[in-house]
């Protein structure tokens, strides 16, 4: 054989290796691509495959049994925040409106009363030469009985009760200019008395509030949890494959509840 032959036949030899490598990464290409497609396939299929609810208005799932016990904390410490919480604020609403009401007239009450007890003092510094700096309430209580300091001091006297004498000389004096201004003194005193013991009133609604607003949430919660119970009870769930099995492209769930 000659040299052109043997040179001829390995041409042919590497042609037919070349074709056969050419062929099959033709042929991994195709099977990559089938394998993709079917993944993607599979992906759209999962993607559309999403359960979907038949309810009446209600969605099941989102209705849970509530902690009655957390229901009444949420309403002891904020009023309506229980009945939230339970899910049914139609009547927590009041109690929230009425603690802000509540909240309010109290801030009212007290800007009032200290105004009118403001207004008291000055006019005893004016008409009877009170020196208001470190007076509690019961020294005004007595400028306002007396005309002047030695008019009290000898009534304690004449009672046996020298402990509760002033000293002049610590600042507890006083002498009323004219009688009627006492008098006037002592009927504002007691206005500004008055007010502050409304803030009182106030404070017991408040908290009545909060207690009446805890025994509503604990009742909301029961019965809804009642009502969940009822609920899940008579469930009965059927799930089927939309398009059927050969071209499935989704599920359906369907929740089912006797009547």
């Amino acid at each position: 054989m000659s040299s052109r032959h043997v040179l001829l036949a390995v041409l042919v030899l590497f042609a037919a290796n070349a074709r056969s490598q050419v062929l099959s990464g033709v042929a991994a290409d195709r099977v990559a691509l089938l394998q993709s497609s079917e993944q993607f396939r599979t992906l759209d299929l999962l993607s559309s495959a999403r359960p979907t609810l038949d309810l009446d208005q209600t969605s099941i799932v989102s209705d849970s049994k509530k902690s009655v016990g957390l229901a009444v904390l949420y309403s002891l410490a904020v009023p309506g925040m229980g009945e939230l919480y339970a899910g049914n604020f139609s009547s927590g609403k009041y109690f929230l409106g009425a603690e802000g009401l509540l909240w309010l007239t109290y801030a009212v009450f007290d800007i009032r009363a200290f105004a009118l007890q403001d207004d008291a003092r000055a006019f005893a510094v004016t008409h009877a030469g009170v020196s208001p700096s470190g007076k509690g309430d019961d020294f005004y209580v007595d400028v306002g009985n007396f005309s002047t300091l030695a008019d009290y001091n000898a009534k304690k006297m004449r009672d046996r009760t020298p402990e509760l004498v002033y000293d002049p000389a610590a600042g507890y004096n006083w002498s009323w200019d004219l009688d009627a201004n006492r008098m006037a003194f002592r009927d504002q005193r007691v206005s500004a008395d008055n007010v502050f013991n409304n803030r009182k009133f106030v404070i017991g609604a408040i908290l009545v509030n909060h207690i009446a607003s805890a025994i509503n949430a604990a009742r909301v919660a029961i019965a809804h949890n009642k009502e969940v119970a009822g609920i899940l009870g008579d469930l009965r769930l059927e799930a089927s494959v939309q398009g059927g099995w050969r071209t499935p492209h989704g599920v359906t769930l369907t929740v089912i509840r006797p009547f």
